[in-house]
């Protein structure tokens, strides 16, 4: 299929690293996020487990992000796993753009991991963090060409909105569970309205820009993952608008089982978002963007 790269074993292991980054940067910017916007509406247990899953989530991104640069040298030296400590080849990724990108990644990491200390510093460094890693992703990556600075600006609004549904999803499964989420249940469906609405915005533009037009979408490697990512989105999108619209009220009346079932919805949406970062791992590892084509 056009656009698109030997897939082996070192490819796999990228991409599956890949996504895990993606996966503990977007929980750590989400956790920085949500404990910043709903910080009088959700309980305390509730905020305490936001800020822990965010630091964990920002050391394990730490690590993820060093065992990237190994991937990478070995892929770029055709040395396989030699590559992966070679001096030389690891010369090579730092000063590559990936360089650039893990030292924001890495201090935005490190500033989320304050989320811990009590204070103005726990609250306004992990956001400040939170923002560095959002801009660590427009460094690298398939938004480097033109037009540069309007693809990173969408690049980095559509991830803030993924980063604040993703870390979201552990608080609201445990807050559905108790009998005092309701509120916040509430207040998250008024904040994920605009957050979905700059991501489908950001993500629509940002995917025109890189496709071209509608033919590419249907003839390249990554269009096709670029479809099926839309595909899982969507049905995020059916599973959110359930929650909101049907379980929530009905936990709030106070239905049997809604409670149970608002939950299972909530680990559904958390499956869905876990197969769009592996698809989206491997768009951006294999497959080459048809206006570069």
């Amino acid at each position: 299929m056009t656009g698109l790269e030997t897939i082996d074993a070192l490819a796999v292991l990228a991409i599956c690293a890949k996504a895990a980054g993606y996966a503990a940067a977007l929980t750590a910017m989400g956790g920085a996020l949500f404990a910043a916007v709903f910080a009088r509406a959700a309980d305390p247990d509730t905020l305490r487990l936001a800020r822990r899953m965010a630091a964990v989530a920002a050391a394990i991104g730490l690590a993820v992000l060093a065992l990237r640069f190994g991937i990478r040298a070995a892929r770029i030296s055709g040395m396989g796993v030699a590559g992966a400590t070679d001096p030389m080849m690891l010369g090579f990724v730092w000063q590559s753009p990936l360089g650039a990108a893990a030292i924001w990644r890495g201090l935005g990491e490190i500033g989320v991991l304050t989320i811990l200390l009590p204070g103005l510093a726990g609250r306004l460094v992990p956001l400040a963090g939170a923002f560095a890693i959002a801009v660590s992703y427009t460094l690298v990556g398939h938004t480097l060409g033109d037009p540069r600075w309007v693809m990173a600006g969408l690049l980095a609004i559509h991830l803030l909105a993924v980063a604040f549904w993703v870390g979201a999803l552990l608080p609201l499964f445990r807050a559905a569970g108790t009998g005092q989420g309701v509120t916040l249940l509430h207040k998250f469906g008024t904040f994920a309205a605009w957050a979905v609405g700059a991501l489908a915005a950001a993500g629509s533009i940002l995917a025109w820009l890189l496709a071209g037009s509608l033919v590419a979408l249907l003839g390249t490697a990554y269009g096709v993952g670029l479809l099926l990512k839309l595909a899982v989105v969507c049905g995020l999108l059916l599973l959110a608008a359930g929650n909101k619209w049907r379980l929530v009220p009905a936990l709030a009346a106070g239905r049997p089982g809604a409670s149970a079932a608002l939950r299972r919805s909530i680990a559904l949406e958390g499956g869905a978002v876990i197969l769009i970062l592996l698809v989206t791992a491997a768009i951006t590892t294999v497959t080459t963007p048809p206006v570069n084509l």
